[in-house]
């Protein structure tokens, strides 16, 4: 069964709380049953999202947007190049 999937900036908060309470002495355990999530989400958040503010993450979102954007513009040429030399050898 699949969980509820985080938003990023709501990721990027949990890993504010679990560092705070952290910082409270509690062990990374304690800390990530409090906030709610597993030890596994939890480590690959960190690895994922550790140490970005909100305005890294928003300008990461656009990045990510941008990128896809471009993918899809160069995969579309691709496809009229393609076309385009097939029909200039006459196999049509």
């Amino acid at each position: 069964m699949a969980g509820k999937r985080e938003k990023p900036e709501d990721i990027v908060l949990k890993l504010r709380q679990v560092e705070v309470l952290q910082g409270q002495g509690l062990s990374v355990g304690d800390a990530v049953r409090q906030v709610g999530i597993t030890q596994q989400s939890y480590y690959r958040w960190r690895r994922q999202y550790g140490g970005m503010s909100r305005d890294q993450l928003k300008r990461l979102k656009e990045l990510e947007t941008e990128n896809q954007r471009l993918r899809r513009a160069v995969s579309d040429l691709t496809l009229d190049k393609m076309i385009l030399s097939e029909a200039a050898r006459g196999n049509f």
